[in-house]
This record gives structure tokens, sequence and C-alpha cells, in this order.
């Protein structure tokens, strides 16, 4: 009872925003995450999380059957779906991966805007739960086990301005990783193993070439950076 009471007063009520260089230093620190390799080799298994969620997503919602999600070490994934080969469902469900970061950050962005930063942490949270149920291997159970106690420790213990720092800080790296990862499959592309990605997938798919695809994905991605960013852009002093 006090747990779901906790959940609703997260998800409706509102919470004082960090100061404008609270949010400038989270914006900073997502950069870092992302440009610095070490830390981008593990951020990066966040990122597949989203990434797995947003083909997953996209199949139930297009009436696909969703068979189960697989998280690897090495940062790459698949997601399981059984429906027809073609149609708009499938190709929703490709094009979803390489979006959803992106579209997850805005999301967060638009919370933020509004004042429900703990809202985007519980959000994050449930997501995480009902992506549970359909992870088919022990390194993504781990993987999400791990990414679903830290966001409830910080939800449930962390002082409010911890709070809203880490949703920041959350939100700027879904932003920022969008597009990091649609360059990362280019660069996969031109080094001649992409061949079985969701880019080329989608050009035998639509018969456009898969560096359409890429560039289309990216110029989302950009987009939804920028729309995010400006959402949350610190103006105070």
């Amino acid at each position: 009872m006090i747990l779901l009471e906790r959940l609703w007063d997260g998800l409706t009520g509102l919470q004082q925003p960090p100061s404008a260089t609270a949010i400038w230093w989270t914006a900073l620190a997502a950069v870092a995450v992302v440009v610095v390799r070490p830390a981008w080799r593990i951020a990066r298994h966040l990122v597949t999380i989203v990434h797995e969620g947003g083909h997953a997503t996209a199949a139930l919602l297009t009436g696909r059957r969703l068979r189960g999600i697989r998280l690897h070490s090495d940062s790459s994934g698949v997601t399981l779906t059984k429906g027809k080969p073609r149609g708009p469902g499938m190709f929703a469900t490709l094009i979803a991966g390489y979006l959803a970061p992106s579209v997850v950050g805005l999301l967060a962005a638009v919370l933020l805007h509004h004042q429900r930063a703990l809202a985007v942490l519980w959000a994050g949270l449930l997501l995480l739960a009902a992506m549970l149920v359909q992870i088919r291997n022990f390194h993504g159970l781990w993987s999400v086990l791990v990414a679903g106690a830290a966001v409830f420790a910080v939800s449930w213990w962390a002082p409010d301005e911890v709070q809203s720092l880490a949703a920041y800080l959350v939100t700027w790296f879904l932003l920022l990783a969008g597009p990091m990862t649609v360059i990362e499959l280019q660069r996969t592309r031109r080094g001649g193993r992409g061949a079985t990605s969701d880019a080329d997938q989608l050009a035998r798919l639509t018969r456009l070439p898969g560096l359409f695809w890429v560039g289309a994905m990216l110029a989302i991605d950009l987009g939804a950076l920028l729309l995010g960013g400006w959402l949350i852009w610190p103006t105070g002093g």
C-alpha cells in the first residue's frame, strides 16, 4: 500500500527543478558519458535495453507476437517477434529500435518541462518491470534488474534534489545516445558488418537504400535532441 501511494505521488506530484547551473552540469555529464569511450561502453547497455524495448513495444502495438528479448554482454541485443514478414507491423518494429532512446528521452523532457522529475524515474521503473518478464537470457535479466534497482534506490531513498538531477541526467543521456547509436550503426555498415542491421532490413523491406534509413533515423533523433533540449534548457541563473 505504501509503495502504491509513493508511486502515485511520484507520477502525479510536482518537484522543484534544479538550478540552471545544476542542469548545465547534468548536460555536461551526459555528454561525457556519450563521448568518453570507457563510460560509453558501460552506458551502452542501458541504451540497448531501451532499443530492444522499442522493438518490443512497436511489435505489440502493431499486433505482432512478442517471443522474447535477449541482451548480450557486448551491448548488442535481439527482440524476437512472430508475424507477417512484411507490412506496417514489421516496418514499425524494425524502425522503432534506433528511435526509442530519443523518443523516451523526449517524453522524459516533456515531463521535466512540467516539473515532474520523479515521474520520469517511476515511469522508467515501470517500463523496466514490464520488460523484465520478456527477457530470455541471464545477462539480459541481470542488466534489467541492475538498472531497475538503481532507479528504485534513487526514486525511493534519495533526496528530492538528487532525484531531480538523476532525472535530468538520464534525459540528457537518452537524447544524446539516440544520434550516437545511429552514427555507430553507419560505421558498422561502412565496415561491411551491417548486413543484418535494422537499416539494411528496412532496405530489403522497402527497397529504399539502407543509407536512406540511416539518414532518416539520424534526422529524427537529432530533431528529438533539439526539441527535448529546448524543453529542459536552463534559462535562469
